[in-house]
C-alpha cells in the first residue's frame, strides 16, 4: 500500500474515534495496535503496515456495517457475504481494513465481545499480546510484535497500561490449546534472544525474558481445572489448534 505508517496510524485514529463519536465501538488489533504500545519508539519494531484490523462487538455488526461506507470504505461483498458474521474486509484505494466480529478467531479463539471498552483505541494488552502468539507458524514480524509488547508494557493484575495477568490466566484455562501455543511462542522468542537475532541491548532482553518468566510462573501457580489438566496429559499427541480459514478472494 502506498500509505506510511504515520498515515495508517492516523487513519486507525480517526476511525476509531468517528466510531466512538457513533456510539459504536471498534478497538485495534494486529500490528499497527502493537505499535500503539511501542512507548519508547524503540526503532527495532519500527516498519510500515499494509491494511488496518479491527475487532467490533456483535451487537453492533449491523450500525458497523453503516458506518464504514459513510467512512469512504466499500464492503467486499463476497467476503462479508460468507463469513460476515465472523469476519469482514473494506477497502478504499490506499488502504484494506480486516474486521473481526465479536471475538478474534485464528489458529484459536480469544474473546473480546466484553473488553471492547477497557482501552480507548485497540485491544487490551493481554488479548494483544495473545492475538500474536496464538499463531502457529510464527513469522518475524509477529515475533516483533509480541516483543514490542512485552518490552514496553509491564505485567500486572490490571489492565491499566499492564498485560493483565488474571486475564491470560483465565484464558489459558479454559483453553489448552491457547496455553500450548502461547507458551511455544514465548520461547520462541527467548530462544531468539539468546541466538542475537533481535536488536535489542543487554538489559531490554533481560527485561523481556524477565516478563515471559512472570507470565509462566503466575499461571503455574494457578489453580487448573479438571478438564484442562485431562488435556494437558493428551498433549500434543491430539490437535491442539485450529486450521485458519483463508477469506480472502
Amino acid at each position: 500500500m502506498a500509505n506510511t505508517s504515520q498515515e495508517m496510524l492516523a487513519e486507525m485514529i480517526r476511525l476509531v474515534n468517528a466510531a466512538e463519536a457513533k456510539k459504536i465501538q471498534i478497538r485495534a488489533i494486529g500490528g499497527l495496535a502493537a505499535q500503539v504500545h511501542n512507548k519508547k519508539n524503540h526503532p527495532l519494531f519500527l516498519r510500515e503496515f499494509a491494511d488496518l484490523d479491527f475487532v467490533v462487538s456483535s451487537a453492533q455488526r449491523r450500525d458497523f456495517e453503516t458506518f464504514m461506507p459513510e467512512m469512504g470504505y466499500y464492503p467486499d461483498k463476497e467476503v462479508n457475504l460468507l463469513f460476515g458474521n465472523r469476519r469482514q474486509i473494506y477497502y478504499t484505494p490506499e488502504t484494506k481494513v480486516d474486521v473481526f466480529i465479536g471475538n478474534f478467531e485464528m489458529c484459536h479463539k480469544i474473546p473480546l465481545e466484553n473488553r471492547l471498552t477497557v482501552d480507548p483505541v485497540t485491544i487490551p494488552l493481554a488479548e494483544l499480546l495473545l492475538s500474536k502468539a496464538q499463531i502457529l507458524e510464527l513469522n518475524r514480524k509477529d515475533a516483533l510484535d509480541i516483543t514490542s509488547i512485552l518490552l514496553n508494557n509491564e505485567t500486572g493484575d490490571d489492565d491499566h497500561e499492564k498485560i493483565n495477568l488474571q486475564i491470560i490466566n483465565q484464558l489459558f484455562g479454559k483453553d489448552w490449546g491457547l496455553y500450548k501455543t502461547t507458551t511455544i511462542n514465548l520461547q520462541r522468542i527467548v530462544d531468539m534472544i539468546g541466538k542475537g537475532e533481535l536488536a535489542l541491548a543487554q538489559d531490554e532482553c533481560a527485561l523481556v525474558i524477565s516478563r515471559i518468566r512472570e507470565i509462566n510462573d503466575s499461571f503455574e501457580k494457578t489453580q487448573k481445572p479438571v478438564a484442562w489438566q485431562l488435556r494437558d496429559r493428551v498433549g500434543t499427541r491430539v490437535k491442539w489448534y485450529m486450521d485458519v480459514e483463508e477469506v480472502e478472494q
